[in-house]
C-alpha cells in the first residue's frame, strides 16, 4: 500500500530572470519586470511529497522529522534570505525561474532520500503561480 507524506516549508529569496547572452532589451521583452537589474523577491512556499510503502514496524512511510531535516539543510539553509543569482552556486549559470528552482530542490532532496521513495516537489512562487516537478 503506497501512501504520500507531505511536508511544507517556506523561504524568502531574491532573483533576477535574465540570460547573460541576451541584450538587456531582449531580456526585458521576455522577462519584463522580473528582469530588474536590482533583483526582486518572493516568499516561496514549498511542498515536498514523498510516496512509499508504509513500514510495518513503525507505521511510517518516512519519519517526517527526517524529511524536515533534509529540507532545512538542503533548501531553507541554502536559499532563505539569499540572492539566488549571486549566492546560490546552482544558479550561477542557470536562470532561477520557478521551474528551475523546483528542479534544483528536487535534485538536492532526492539525493538525500532513500531511492525507494518517489519524490514530488511543488513550489509556489506566488499564491497563484506554482510549479510541480517529480523527476520526469
Amino acid at each position: 500500500m503506497k501512501v504520500t507524506v507531505h511536508r511544507k516549508a517556506h523561504f524568502n529569496a531574491a532573483h533576477r530572470l535574465y540570460r547573460k547572452d541576451w541584450s538587456f532589451e531582449k531580456n526585458d521583452t521576455i522577462f519584463g519586470k522580473c528582469n530588474n537589474p536590482n533583483f526582486h523577491g518572493h516568499n516561496y512556499e514549498l511542498i515536498a511529497s514523498v510516496t512509499g510503502e508504509i513500514d510495518q514496524e513503525t507505521g511510517y512511510v518516512i519519519d517526517v522529522k527526517i524529511l524536515k531535516d533534509i529540507i532545512k539543510a538542503e533548501v531553507e539553509d541554502a536559499f532563505d534570505h539569499k540572492n539566488l543569482n549571486v549566492e546560490v552556486p546552482e544558479f550561477q549559470d542557470l536562470n532561477p525561474t520557478a521551474e528551475n528552482i523546483a528542479v534544483v530542490i528536487y535534485n538536492k532532496v532526492k539525493a538525500k532520500l532513500d531511492p525507494k521513495f518517489h519524490l514530488e516537489i511543488t513550489l509556489y512562487e506566488t499564491p497563484r503561480n506554482f510549479v510541480t516537478y517529480s523527476g520526469d
